[in-house]
């Protein structure tokens, strides 16, 4: 009897060891982030891995990669193996606005990545601080139009979609604006609520509780429709001027990704997505929950990809400069 139990002892020992063995062999997914972590993108890459890990029963970590406006994460992707175990969250800004503004990218945007899922799309806010003077989106662009030498804005970057979104605004309304870019759109926003620069084309996250606290205004939005997160905020359109600026996130992985894999990824970020806690939290960010699997972001990445061409070159706007 003292043998048997001794025999069960060790083969229960063997069997955990094996098991420990396993888990510690089972790979790990990795979803690369190209900014620092808090921003919008970092909370939603972690929310949805949160929801990837049960649903893949596989490790998810998020991995912040910041530098160069994401193309640092982009890069690390495209050199990585095409096994569905490296992927990126990227906002579109680095896939369809930064090959139209150098020669030196690094990547093809259309060919080194395997699309695997559109995650949110969103809008910017039009912010107007004390420097500005009261008023609707129409005064303020009137008043810069009058003034020159005030009429700058912020944004969290250079070669970000607001910040040619920005330019773009200025030349629909016939108001030539100056671009000041920030690091972020946190010193950005401290910038507009301290009366440095009158303007801010940035996210709505950036500046949308410095709004509800009155500090600054959110003039408009430049989506097709109102954001949920602002119902009482007009778009530009509805402002009086013609014109519409939208973006998205999306998640890729290397080029030549298994299309089984890749449709096993995409199907848990649809899953996440439509949990009613993450939805809640990427609205909490001014964020729209919009998924869409591989041929569609692939579809919805050559549009935009196109439609920043003629802009981003007439700008004259060189990051090898």
């Amino acid at each position: 009897m003292k043998r048997r139990s001794l025999n069960l002892l060790a083969a229960s020992v063997l069997l955990a060891a094996s098991g420990t063995a396993l888990a510690q062999d089972k790979s790990t997914l990795k979803i690369l982030v190209g900014f620092p972590p808090g921003g919008s993108v970092d909370v939603v890459a972690r929310l949805i891995a949160d929801h990837m890990r049960s649903t893949l029963d596989q490790n998810v970590i998020v991995d912040n990669k910041p530098g160069a406006a994401g193309r640092v994460a982009l890069g690390e992707v495209k050199r990585a193996a095409p096994d569905g175990n490296t992927l990126v969250l990227a906002p579109s800004g680095a896939l369809v606005i930064l090959p139209w503004a150098t020669k030196n990218l690094g990547y093809d945007p259309m060919k080194d990545f395997t699309p695997v899922a559109r995650v949110t799309t969103f809008d910017f806010a039009v912010t107007a601080g004390p420097a500005a003077p009261a008023g609707d989106l129409k005064g303020v662009l009137a008043w810069m139009k009058a003034n020159p030498g005030k009429a700058n804005y912020a944004t969290s970057g250079a070669g970000t979609v607001p910040h040619f979104a920005g330019l773009l605004l200025g030349q629909v309304s016939s108001v030539p604006m100056t671009h000041v870019p920030y690091k972020g759109g946190a010193p950005a926003a401290q910038d507009l609520i301290g009366g440095q620069i009158p303007l801010m084309v940035d996210t709505p996250s950036e500046t949308l509780e410095h709004h509800k606290a009155g500090k600054v205004r959110i003039l408009a939005v430049t989506g097709e429709n109102r954001s949920a997160a602002l119902p009482d905020v007009p778009t530009v359109r509805e402002s009086g001027v013609d014109f519409v600026a939208d973006a998205f996130f999306g998640l890729y992985g290397p080029a030549n990704m298994p299309a089984a894999r890749t449709q096993k990824l995409s199907d848990a970020v649809g899953k996440a997505l439509a949990s009613p806690e993450v939805q809640a939290r990427i609205k909490a960010l001014a964020l729209t929950p919009a998924f869409a699997g591989p041929q569609a972001l692939a579809t919805t990445q050559a549009t935009h990809l196109k439609r920043w061409e003629a802009p981003v070159k007439a700008s004259g706007y060189s990051l090898d400069q």
